[in-house]
């Protein structure tokens, strides 16, 4: 057994785990602003940890390219993601009252 097959395994462990909880942090948590986070932050970085354990694990095969722009085009998109879906829960009254400390998006015009 190699030192980079345990390392690629405890990382493709760890992050499919990270996976897994927030894929059960989606289903659990009561509103699209906590929901938002479990989307976006553990299933981010777990899916970053399973590529960089598939990576070294193909080693110095051609593929790697092809997972780092994996890798590369989730870290792009997934805030933007994240950060749309936000606007959108907010603007449709979705969220629950007071658990914003500071509201930058509401109208000044109403006291």
């Amino acid at each position: 057994m190699n030192l980079w097959h345990v390392l690629a395994g405890t990382l493709i462990l760890f992050g499919s785990t990270l996976a897994l909880t927030a894929a059960i942090g989606i289903v659990r948590f009561p509103d699209t602003l906590t929901r938002m986070h479990a989307a976006t932050k553990p299933q981010v970085i777990g899916l970053i940890l399973v590529l960089a354990g598939a990576a070294i694990q193909l080693g110095g095969h051609g593929n790697v390219w092809m997972l780092v722009l994996v890798g590369l085009f989730t870290l792009l998109t997934a805030p933007v993601i994240a950060h749309l879906i936000g606007r959108t829960a907010y603007r449709e009254q979705r969220h629950r009252d007071g658990l914003l400390r500071v509201n930058e998006m509401r109208d000044d015009d109403v006291d």
